[in-house]
């Protein structure tokens, strides 16, 4: 199993831009923070995942209080009363950290066979990821 945190806001995956060429390119906020996944999952010193073996990927995403909250709201977001119901978008802060981890934690994020998120308040924002390997038997 590997466990790391990514330290600050959560970004969600941005789509692709294009210059008036019609060439494509991603866009600077996504490239930077497919970066800070890679340095933290390296700071972790965690291991690669064999190209062949199935994963579960775990994603636990803490977004900033927002600024002018009461401290009664904050208790209750702190709490877990009141959740996030904001963008970015659940799939998209998966893909990212999904395709940052590709040819580094695992050959593809094709071998993800599992995926689970949730969304959060905090007073420090974070992303926690946690890697293992899917061993659960399917029955047909």
């Amino acid at each position: 199993m590997v466990k790391f945190i990514v330290v600050g806001e959560p970004v969600a995956k941005g789509r692709p831009r294009f210059t008036r060429r019609g060439i494509a390119y991603t866009p600077k906020k996504t490239s930077e923070y497919e970066e800070l996944v890679r340095l933290s999952y390296f700071a972790s010193g965690a291991r690669r995942y064999d190209d062949k073996t199935p994963l579960k990927m775990e994603l636990k995403a803490y977004f900033p209080i927002p600024k002018h909250t009461s401290k009664i709201q904050v208790e209750k977001m702190e709490k877990g009363e009141i959740l996030p119901i904001k963008k970015p978008d659940c799939d998209n802060l998966m893909k990212i950290v999904a395709d940052s981890l590709n040819n580094i934690a695992y050959g593809d994020d094709k071998q993800i066979t599992e995926m689970k998120i949730t969304k959060r308040y905090s007073a420090s924002p974070r992303v926690e990821v946690e890697i293992s390997e899917h061993n659960q038997s399917v029955n047909n």
